[in-house]
């Protein structure tokens, strides 16, 4: 099987993979528990309330929470639909859309925030030191930068 990929780098593309699987599902149980909003959810409307006022474009949108464009697109149909966030016409472009938090929406994070926060901290931030954190940090951001090069090439 070539290309070689060294046990180092394949063992730890394994512990990632099956880290990211594991706590997704951790941190989506804990949510479901408490009776809060999914982490999907809570990661779309964490990304409107970051934005400037409290909205993004749908492309926008898509690359910050690292869905595909029809996953998006079904998942904002939902939280429209739940009064968690509303689409908005783009003034200047007639084919954009914006997504726009609601206060429906504001309400059911700040719910789950205590929840995902604590999860967080419990399930993922425990196994790092400080140190951990920023070396990890640097090494997905560079493995992020290959893979945004690879996929603009």
């Amino acid at each position: 099987m070539e290309p070689y990929v060294c046990e180092g780098v394949l063992g730890a593309w394994r512990a990632f993979l099956t880290a990211h699987a594991r706590l997704i599902e951790a941190v989506d149980h804990r949510l479901a528990e408490a009776g809060c909003v999914c982490l999907g959810t809570c990661d779309v409307l964490l990304a409107l309330r970051d934005a400037p006022d409290h909205r993004r474009r749908m492309h926008e949108l898509a690359d910050h929470v690292v869905l595909s464009r029809s996953g998006l697109t079904r998942l904002v149909d939902r939280l429209e639909a739940e009064g968690l966030l509303r689409r908005e016409r783009c003034p200047n472009d007639r084919r954009g859309a914006y997504a726009a938090l609601t206060e429906a929406g504001e309400r059911a994070l700040l719910n789950a925030w205590p929840v995902y926060a604590a999860s967080v901290a419990d399930l993922f931030g425990s196994a790092l030191t400080d140190h951990d954190a920023a070396r990890l940090t640097m090494a997905l951001d560079r493995a992020t930068s290959n893979a945004v090069g690879e996929r603009h090439a």
